[in-house]
């Protein structure tokens, strides 16, 4: 039988087909058949400048369901391809983004979005700041994004971004559970080959990277890490080919462009700060990075000849001949598009440094002794002194012990040795152990190294009186060791020699502070941290972005460290009197470096600088000696509120001991961190055995206060102090004027003209200078303790905001605490003689818009320079 149409019917679906299409065109929201539903979407990306013109139009985006599961791949069900076009641009803050609106097309059930997929399909890559979805019953989901897309041609695949909602790893929706798992994945590699700079691959490596013997034996280094003569924290593994002359050394990266430097994209540093720092390093880098530079060196390779003429560093004229290379060889040195951001001024402001704070207010308080031992307390390395629990200081029994002896007891207000221990009134700064291997080997290139213990008498101001000084050097007949202690003195010859001895002191204090405190013990132990935490804590996990802004910008600033710093002939190896050793007495030190320590409460006690507090109500659980300790009181302070801030957070996401030892990722991070990242120190038992919240709370408050506050402490000082090389030098050049020696007589004619004359040349101590200069400066978009990147989404959970808030607060509470116990006139060691207050622990809460420079105060959340 066959089949009649009514044509009437045909000719009305037809008409329905086409006008269906139609609608879909111009309203894709909108299906007459319920085939299709829309979500809208709001992308926002970064425009940089030199960056071709419209690449995003050659992008799409496809979002993914977070509770829909397609069969087929066992994923979240994906929309349609959204292409980005007709973007809004805006300007705010010199920062140009544009915004596309787009629709995305999806099935009836897609559910809601839980990620979304980008896909670049032009030649260059693009900045993605965020993006927002609105679901057709009016739900925002919100991703913040913050990262490159590279061409699909380069990365082979499409960049995955989940929303701002955190899920532990066994509270996943199912639909992103693959999703998930597979992105960590990607971002663990392989292993092998070189990177690239799109390459968002994370993997360890040795320190295999400090030496260049291509260039000559002379330049050769040993690898640090994987062995027990020279165990080091992990670094990011780039993969660069071996050299040429020891396959075991990694090859140099060309430094005629620091873009050849590989970094993860997500790790850089933004193109601002780049060239902020790049401007204010040029003075410290140039003289190194541009041949041709023999006339000034010999011209500037002379001493000064007074106190005052040091002040010739400060006046702006020593850079004339500098600034002449800088605007002839400058272009060659960068690439184009950091040097597209460089101008004229931006690079001659740094050349006119200011004065020091050391010498600002009172230019010969940094030689009286109140300010020598003022700095142990509240300077640049104010965690090393420890109060003396024995006595002698030294396992040598007989002459050494018996000359200190006879030495301090006029110096103890009528105490005895025994009584002031008791008293917990003796202090000790002991820079002798550690270094007596090495001083043969630091002193055969001309240098001047003594290893060093300083005595120190607690007075009834609890100000920090020092009462002897032994220096000590290898015995070159018996294996055995020659020392002299110097004693405090206020007239003639003695006072200079014993001036002389406080110098010695503060070198080798100096010299710790820089490969120590600051580079091992906050910058080298972070870094695996970070490696782990992109490896295996997912960014849907809190605990990832907990971490995230403690992160920002420490893996670039380490990779630029290591080549411009502290590679073979590098900076610090020209200015500390360490040389060519530095790196393998930081590893010496690694030997004792324990994680646990770390917390400041731990490292307290360790050093006895406080005591166990009985009161169950004290959060720290200890109690300092004295009140007057500026680090340890303004840190306690700060302890407790990143503590309390973490404690707050882990109770949001974890609900007791079994959701944490269930956590896989949480489980695995650590794992690694242990056995990978400082995988010489994986045998030690010290280690949280990470089962238990208090094991978690307690490791993320150590790694947030060693990224944050430690690192400010040690650093953002630098220039206040060191800025004025006498006070604080770094190596000598000269030996020590002993009675009978030709230089006794020099001495004598002017004592304070042969000290000078043991510092470095007026180049090396101008370069010195400059280095610190840089250390202390603030980038002006500096995210500071307390505060959230103003460009950063607000994670998804309003009791996470609520915590934060709290957390800010209390740090505007103890900043008001820490000024008003710098106006305290009882408490001596908050100024001293030289003026400086202690603000290195003042978090600096302010929502001043980019403010920066060097400011003496204020705490990253990172370690950022």
């Amino acid at each position: 039988m066959q089949s009649h149409r009514n044509p009437f019917s045909c000719m009305r679906r037809l008409f329905c087909c086409v006008i269906g299409k139609f609608t879909n065109l111009i309203f894709p929201h909108v299906s007459p058949y319920g085939r299709r539903s829309g979500i809208r979407g709001e992308i926002v990306i970064v425009q940089s400048s030199g960056q071709p013109a419209d690449p995003v139009k050659s992008a799409f985006i496809q979002i993914c369901s977070a509770t829909t599961v397609d069969p087929t791949t066992g994923k979240g069900k994906l929309s349609e391809k959204a292409y980005l076009r007709y973007g809004k641009s805006n300007v705010s803050n010199g920062e140009k983004t544009t915004t596309y609106k787009i629709m995305f097309r999806v099935e009836p059930g897609f559910g809601t979005p839980g990620a979304l997929i980008i896909t670049n399909q032009h030649e260059h890559e693009f900045f993605l700041k965020s993006a927002s979805l609105r679901t057709p019953n009016n739900q925002t989901i919100e991703f913040d994004c913050g990262s490159w897309i590279y061409p699909f041609v380069k990365t082979g695949t499409g960049r995955v971004f989940f929303s701002n909602t955190k899920y532990l790893p066994n509270q996943t929706p199912h639909a992103l559970l693959k999703l998930r798992k597979e992105e960590l994945i990607s971002m663990r590699g392989d292993g092998e080959g070189e990177r690239k700079e799109w390459d968002r691959i994370y993997d360890y490596d040795y320190y295999n990277d400090l030496g260049n013997p291509d260039k000559g034996k002379e330049h050769a280094r040993p690898v640090l890490g994987g062995s027990d003569l020279h165990p080091f924290p992990r670094r990011l593994r780039t993969g660069r080919p071996p050299s040429i002359a020891d396959p075991s050394t990694e090859s140099q990266p060309n430094m005629v462009n620091i873009d050849n430097i590989y970094v993860p994209p997500d790790e850089c540093m933004s193109s601002k700060k780049m060239s902020e720092v790049i401007s204010s390093s040029i003075q410290a880098a140039v003289p190194f990075l541009i041949h041709g530079a023999k006339s000034f060196f010999e011209q500037e390779s002379s001493s000064f000849e007074s106190f005052d003429e040091v002040h010739y560093i400060f006046s702006g004229n020593r850079s004339l001949i500098v600034e002449e290379w800088i605007t002839e060889n400058l272009i060659n040195v960068l690439p184009p598009k950091v040097f597209k951001e460089i101008t004229y001024e931006s690079i001659g402001a740094p050349f006119k440094s200011p004065l020091p704070q050391i010498i600002a207010e009172n230019e010969l308080a940094w030689k009286s002794d109140e300010e020598f031992g003022r700095q142990m307390l509240a300077g640049t390395n104010p965690a090393r002194i420890q109060r003396l629990e024995k006595f002698p200081p030294t396992n040598k029994k007989g002459k050494i012990g018996a000359m200190i002896e006879s030495h301090i007891q006029d110096n103890l207000d009528g105490l005895s040795v025994a009584q002031a221990i008791n008293q917990c009134r003796l202090f000790v700064l002991d820079h002798h152990d550690y270094l007596m291997p090495f001083l043969e080997r630091m002193n055969a290139k001309d240098d001047c190294v003594y290893a060093s213990r300083t005595l120190l008498f607690l007075k009834n101001d609890k100000t920090l009186k020092p009462i002897a000084i032994e220096l000590s050097l290898p015995s070159p007949y018996n294996g055995d060791e020659l020392g002299t202690v110097f004693i405090p003195a206020r007239k003639g010859e003695a006072a200079a020699m014993w001036q002389i001895a406080k110098a010695q002191v503060a070198a080798n204090d100096s010299v710790y502070h820089q490969l120590i405190s600051h580079w091992l013990q906050t910058h080298a132990v972070v870094e695996p941290f970070i490696i782990a935490t992109r490896r295996q804590l997912s960014m849907m996990h809190p605990i990832h972005w907990l971490l995230h802004p403690h992160f920002k910008d420490t893996m670039h600033i380490n990779a630029l460290a290591r080549n411009i710093l502290m590679s073979s002939g590098g900076i610090l190896e020209k200015t500390l009197h360490s040389a060519e050793i530095s790196m393998e007495l930081s590893a010496e030190l690694y030997k004792d470096w324990r994680f646990d320590e770390q917390a400041l409460p731990a490292d307290l006690l360790k050093r006895g600088m406080a005591i166990k507090d009985p009161n169950p109500y004290n959060p720290t659980g200890v109690q300092l000696l004295f009140e007057d300790y500026p680090y340890g009181a303004d840190g306690l302070e700060i302890w407790v509120a990143i503590k309390t801030w973490v404690t707050d957070f882990c109770s949001i996401f974890y609900t007791d001991d079994d959701s944490v030892s269930s956590d896989q990722e949480i489980q695995s991070w650590w794992l690694e961190i242990r056995n990978v990242g400082h995988g010489d120190k994986c045998s030690e038992t010290w280690w949280y055995r990470m089962t238990t919240l208090s094991d978690l709370i307690q490791a993320l408050t150590t790694l947030i206060w060693t990224a944050s506050a430690i690192h400010a402490s040690v650093n953002f000082g630098q220039y206040a102090y060191y800025g004025y090389p006498p006070n604080r030098p770094t190596l000598f050049k000269k030996d020590i004027p002993w009675e009978g020696r030709v230089e006794y007589g020099e001495f004598l004619k002017d004592p304070d003209k042969y000290y000078l004359k043991m510092l470095p040349g007026k180049l090396q101590m101008s370069l010195s200078v400059a280095l610190l200069e840089v250390l202390s400066r603030h980038a002006s978009d500096e995210v500071y303790l307390g505060q959230r990147s103003s460009s950063m989404v607000w994670i998804n959970n309003e009791e996470v905001g609520k915590r934060f808030d709290k957390f800010s607060k209390e740090l505007k509470q103890i900043e008001k605490r820490i000024t008003e116990r710098n106006r305290n006139p009882n408490l001596k060691n908050r100024r001293g003689p030289s003026g400086i207050p202690y603000t290195l622990l003042y978090p600096d809460t302010s929502n001043v818009e980019l403010k920066g420079g060097i400011t003496g105060k204020g705490i990253p959340n990172s370690i950022s320079i």
